[in-house]
């Protein structure tokens, strides 16, 4: 006879006191507490490499750039989330009671690795998507040039592109702004 193992479940209040004093970051799923791994360099690259693009070119618009250290609550789903990018447009709307969770981003960038590429596109993107705020999704991928990207065009409906080429411009039509995919993988070298 096999034992079951028994998952305990968490209420938000518990999952936010924790993750207060917690060194590591985890994701709060309907009352289970998920550990986020580490990012390879690459990922960590390319990332920074989005966050530096929209800082520069968003300079004194009405825009904050988070990055994967900017926890998000997700009501519908009851959901605490780290994306890897978020632009939230000013002002910063906060969870009620909280100062440091966000609830009101326009654009969400994730950076896909084996381990998350289907959970990003799939359960978080549904997720996602019940934000009101939410515009704008971009998934790159951090093994070869590949961006996907998610417009909202009205409720409900959502424009899919995709940049495959290095040369490729894309425009993130919910901050008006055109990024060059050869920046986002700036420093990236990949293996044949």
């Amino acid at each position: 006879m096999i034992a079951q193992v028994e998952t305990k479940t968490y209420t938000a209040e518990e999952y936010l006191e924790a993750e207060v004093n917690s060194l590591d970051r985890h994701e709060f799923i309907n009352g289970e507490i998920v550990l986020m791994t580490g990012g390879t360099p690459d990922h960590n690259e390319i990332s920074a490499n989005l966050i530096g693009a929209l800082k520069l070119t968003l300079k004194g618009k009405p825009y904050r750039t988070f990055n994967s250290d900017q926890r998000l609550w997700i009501p519908e789903f009851n959901k605490y989330t780290y994306p890897d990018v978020m632009v939230v447009a000013k002002p910063i709307e906060l969870q009620s009671g909280r100062t440091d969770t966000i609830t009101n981003p326009l654009l969400i960038a994730e950076v896909l690795s084996k381990g998350t590429r289907a959970y990003d596109r799939d359960d978080k993107f549904a997720a996602y998507r019940s934000i009101p705020s939410f515009q704008e999704y971009l998934l790159i991928d951090q093994y070869r040039v590949q961006v996907e990207q998610y417009s909202k065009t009205e409720a409900n409906k959502w424009i899919f592109s995709e940049y495959s080429c290095a040369g490729d411009r894309l425009m993130l039509s919910s901050i008006s702004v055109e990024i060059s995919v050869a920046d986002l993988y700036e420093n990236i070298e990949f293996s044949e």
